[in-house]
């Protein structure tokens, strides 16, 4: 009977310890659970936090944006809403600087639209090119040239690197140099400099003529006569010759075969004048610029013979065979006759005018071949300044 009632004494002390047990066990799993509830609760609220702070932000931000915009509109200079993709900006650059590498440059330039019309009233423009090594001595002598005509005409000027051309803001020259690089006579530089102020030209779709001059070059017509003999050319005037001496043939590489045969080969007047469809084809060549830099190298000189063979090979219809800049290589040599001021004279500028040969212009024969020349002195200025009304009309 003792033992009985010990037996179960010891069951009620074993089932509460197991009541013990279990609300310890509970407490833990509570304590526990509110541990996690509260670590779990603080990481939503930060990243709620962080969110609703990102919002607030970002709404803040638009909102002061929308005040400035608001703010300048309200002022008495507006402020300008400058379209990206305008066409204005697209066809008609205004500004000459830019970092464009010649490859990128000559990549854009050589974009050619297939539809003919444009939507846009297109006036069409002669890209005046002037290669140069810094001053321009008749400069006087261009802008009276240029006067009362700006709509016709554009002008790009490839000079030294480091040169600056101070000129007044109303001149017609001013801001028009581009992105230059050194040139050496003779070398291929000079090529590369002439196809980068062809690229550049070429970024303004209204230029549809493009001409190289240097900073000897004058003009002996006026300007109404040269842009009607050079728009209503349907031809380039690239000269393209075939010169079987060791000046013209002799220059030859036998290394650009098989692509560029000898009867091929042409020589011709550095001093070009061609078309919009012409300019475009030849800042896209890559295979035959990149021959002719591989192996026209001194006594070949690349200025001389890459456009004229290249136009002989490709796109000898559009080219007329001839220059329009008249220059004396009468004296011989590697450089042509310079005249000073004490040369210029009435009868002078009028044989270069009209030296009683004919040539042709769209087929037909006519008298006026020339309407630029060189090589002129700065000396030759003031005398030129005071013909240039009562001989070339300007």
């Amino acid at each position: 009977m003792a033992r009985g009632r010990g037996d179960k004494e010891d069951a009620e002390k074993y089932t509460g310890l197991l009541k013990l047990v279990q609300v310890l066990s509970f407490l833990v799993v509570f304590v526990a659970g509110i541990i996690i509830g509260l670590a779990t609760s603080a990481h939503i609220n930060t990243y709620f936090s962080s969110q609703a702070q990102l919002f607030s932000t970002s709404t803040v931000t638009s909102f002061q944006v929308s005040s400035n915009k608001a703010n300048c509109n309200q002022t008495q200079a507006p402020c300008p809403e400058i379209d990206y993709l305008s066409m204005d900006a697209f066809i008609h650059p205004m500004n000459l600087t830019h970092k464009l590498s010649d490859g990128e440059l000559l990549w854009r330039a050589s974009m050619m639209p297939y539809k003919k019309e444009y939507p846009f009233p297109r006036v069409p423009k002669v890209a005046f090119m002037f290669l140069t090594r810094g001053p321009l001595p008749f400069m006087p002598l261009w802008e009276r040239f240029f006067k009362d005509h700006e709509i016709f005409f554009s002008i790009y000027l490839h000079t030294r690197p480091d040169y600056y051309l101070n000129v007044s803001t109303s001149s017609p020259f001013y801001g028009r140099q581009i992105p230059s690089q050194r040139v050496e006579w003779g070398s291929f530089l000079l090529a590369d400099a002439e196809r980068r102020l062809l690229a550049n030209a070429l970024l303004d779709f209204s230029n549809e003529r493009f001409i190289l001059l240097s900073e000897s070059c004058i003009p002996v017509y006026n300007f109404p006569t040269v842009y009607k003999y050079l728009i209503g050319s349907t031809y380039s005037f690239v000269e393209s010759y075939d010169d079987p001496t060791r000046y013209g043939r002799g220059r030859y590489n036998r290394k650009m075969l098989p692509h560029i045969k000898l009867y091929q080969w042409r020589k011709g007047s550095q001093w070009f004048e061609m078309q919009r469809s012409v300019a475009t084809y030849i800042v896209s060549d890559a295979k035959y610029y990149n021959l002719f830099k591989k192996y026209c190298k001194p006594a070949c000189y690349p200025d001389e013979h890459y456009i004229p063979t290249y136009l002989n090979m490709f796109h000898g219809s559009l080219n007329a065979n001839r220059t329009i800049t008249w220059v004396d290589w009468s004296m011989g040599g590697p450089h042509p006759a310079k005249y000073e001021g004490v040369n210029v004279t009435e009868g002078f500028i009028q044989s270069i005018r009209n030296n009683g040969t004919l040539c042709s212009y769209n087929d037909e024969l006519t008298s006026v071949c020339y309407l630029f020349a060189r090589k002129f002195a700065p000396s030759a200025l003031e005398p030129l300044l005071n013909l240039s009304s009562t001989v070339m009309n300007f």
